[in-house]
């Protein structure tokens, strides 16, 4: 019985935590910053070509070498992966094309001229986190295109206590600063909230309160 009690009382503690914390990054957006405008979607002009990050996983393929075709090779914590006869060769901050420029120049000192491919078949490196009001805290990757109540379902949905008035969207823009967005489901789906279900950036973090 004791064994069970210290369990009941240790699973409270930690939702106890989570909730303060939850309403700690709460109160920093309501009192700390105003809130931002709806961004608008993004263009085909302003999304950059993906980036290569750690712990992505990539394919590379070199025709007609099978011994130098690797299925999937991951992206380590140092930004490199291995390649057959030249070793480590960095990958973080590339992109496929510019990783695939560099494995042929390297090859080419054994293979004459090597055709190759990159393709990245697991997107790890770009996630959004959810938490808070959700069946389960979780990041999501980025693999395409995803809206905020994509990333809600993609988490559980909304709990049984979740305030779907007033989700927030937490963002650190690429110049250092910090914008903050509101969600309101039920605003959003009677059509009184146009715009509201943005769409996400890498490191974007979801927050629904209860």
């Amino acid at each position: 019985m004791r064994v069970r009690e210290g369990r009941v009382r240790i699973a409270w503690e930690s939702v106890a935590v989570r909730c303060v914390a939850i309403a700690g990054l709460l109160a920093i957006g309501c009192f700390g910053r105003a809130l931002s405008p709806p961004p608008p979607d993004p263009t085909p002009m302003d999304r950059a070509p993906y980036t290569i990050g750690v712990t992505d996983v990539l394919r590379i393929n070199v025709w007609k070498n099978p011994e130098l075709t690797i299925d999937a090779v991951p992206v380590r914590s140092d930004g490199m992966i291995s390649v057959p006869l030249i070793n480590d060769v960095q990958a973080e901050g590339l992109t496929p094309e510019e990783l695939k420029d560099v494995i042929t120049r390297e090859l080419t000192e054994y293979i004459g001229v090597p055709q190759v491919t990159v393709v990245v078949i697991q997107m790890n490196s770009r996630f959004v986190s959810v938490i808070g009001e959700v069946v389960q805290d979780t990041r999501v990757p980025l693999t395409r295109d995803l809206r905020v109540l994509e990333a809600i379902a993609q988490a559980g949905g909304f709990g049984p206590f979740a305030n779907k008035s007033d989700v927030r969207i937490l963002r650190r823009n690429a110049d250092g600063t910090e914008s903050e967005y509101r969600f309101d489901y039920g605003a959003y789906i009677r059509g009184r909230a146009p715009g509201t279900n943005i769409v996400l950036q890498h490191g974007d973090t979801i927050i629904v309160p209860d």
